[in-house]
């Protein structure tokens, strides 16, 4: 019974923005958890009367590329400190730690008065551009996903590394073939989760983002119900329910991998 209720709550919402998706109306006022007709006119709507086409595209350059850029970054820092010992080795993790302990936004000020510096000399990389939004975040997401991965190496033998050394590997070599293998599950869910914050990231890209050409999902389907609500309601459900297809794609093709993490640490020891 508590399984029942607990579905039925998770399938509300899910229901409720399918049948206003559906709405041949388009308003909050007249949407109806089960819609009395159906239409798909609000998804017509949705790529003539605005840009989605190009949100679309700038959320998946921008989440992708970040996405893929901190975790190869963060795996071989990770590698790095769980793996070598240098000076400063102890006040680097110290300090990224430290680091993560205050939100990105506290720092939107300093960023706003750097990015305005770099858009005067680089604009190709300043404000309402994917790359400045795609340096922005990467650099954000390299200090927890360092943490999360070296957790998960110093899991791993040293023996791996000795041996392979001791049989002319360099340590190029150990990092590409023999330990991103071994890591692929915290891969991919750093990977998932980095991914996941940065499509949905709203408060910094929105600051970033003015122009209508350059906005992500998250700031122009902001952009539809933040003056007409109940009008473009229709239109943002419909939106919102094409904005979930690259997380579920993304989740889909890294099930294996973390389904097998978790199932290859459940029977460790």
């Amino acid at each position: 019974m508590v399984g029942v209720l607990a579905v039925a709550f998770s399938l509300f919402p899910i229901l409720f923005v399918l049948s206003a998706a559906l709405n041949p109306l388009g308003t909050l006022s007249s949407t109806e958890l089960l819609p009395t007709g159906a239409s798909l006119s609000n998804f017509g709507d949705l790529f003539e009367r605005t840009e989605f086409g190009r949100w679309f595209l700038n959320s998946l350059l921008v989440a992708g590329g970040a996405s893929f850029a901190s975790i190869f970054l963060s795996s071989l820092a990770a590698y790095a400190f769980s793996r070598m010992r240098f000076a400063g080795r102890r006040f680097g993790l110290l300090t990224l730690l430290l680091i993560q302990m205050f939100p990105q936004f506290l720092a939107i000020v300093a960023i706003f008065l750097i990015f305005t510096r770099v858009t005067d000399l680089w604009p190709s990389i300043g404000f309402n551009t994917p790359w400045g939004l795609f340096l922005l975040y990467m650099g954000g997401a390299l200090g927890m996903n360092t943490w999360l991965m070296k957790g998960f190496f110093d899991t791993l033998p040293r023996e791996l590394d000795e041996s392979a050394t001791m049989d002319g590997a360099s340590h190029a070599q150990v990092f590409f073939r023999i330990m991103l293998p071994l890591v692929a599950p915290i891969l991919a869910v750093t990977a998932l989760l980095s991914f996941i914050g940065t499509i949905n990231e709203f408060m910094i890209a929105n600051v970033f983002l003015t122009d209508t050409g350059s906005k992500t999902l998250a700031v122009g389907m902001f952009g539809l119900v933040a003056g007409e609500r109940n009008n473009n309601f229709g239109i943002f459900a419909a939106g919102t329910l094409l904005t979930a297809i690259p997380t579920v794609l993304v989740f889909q093709l890294l099930q294996r991998y973390i389904v097998s993490g978790l199932t290859a640490g459940a029977v460790k020891g």
